[in-house]
């Protein structure tokens, strides 16, 4: 394998599992540990759960104004789900959430009056 080749690969992880949490905790980025099913793991799963879809959503054709703005979009979502995992980290930044605004308004500028919105019914457990 070439040099270009193993660029393109990168680290390869061959062991995944690590049976650290095996009490019902996983680690943070700090070292520390949290149980499983706390908040702080749930809004980490959703973050990537949001970055992952919208990564799928990229991979479309859309006007460069909209795929400049979402690439913004999952860089700030990647600096979210940094802070999460550093308990006491502030990344986050008031001026990212007010371009993410500016964009939504940009955005939306031109759509007509919202006169109604739709809610999904709920979804019984399976």
């Amino acid at each position: 394998m070439n040099d270009t080749e193993q660029e393109r690969k990168g680290n390869r992880l061959s062991k995944i599992v690590t049976r650290t949490g095996d009490a019902g905790t996983t680690g943070l980025g700090d070292g520390s540990r949290t149980t499983k099913d706390s908040l702080r793991i749930d809004a980490i799963g959703e973050v990537d759960e949001l970055n992952s879809g919208l990564g799928v959503l990229l991979c479309e054709d859309m006007p460069e104004a909209m795929r400049a703005a979402l690439l913004d979009v999952q860089n700030d979502l990647f600096d979210l789900g940094g802070e999460l995992c550093l308990p006491g980290m502030a990344v986050m930044k008031d001026a990212q959430v007010a371009r993410l605004e500016a964009q939504a308004e940009a955005f939306n500028a031109d759509l007509p009056m919202l006169k109604e919105f739709i809610l999904a019914p709920p979804r019984s457990p399976t």
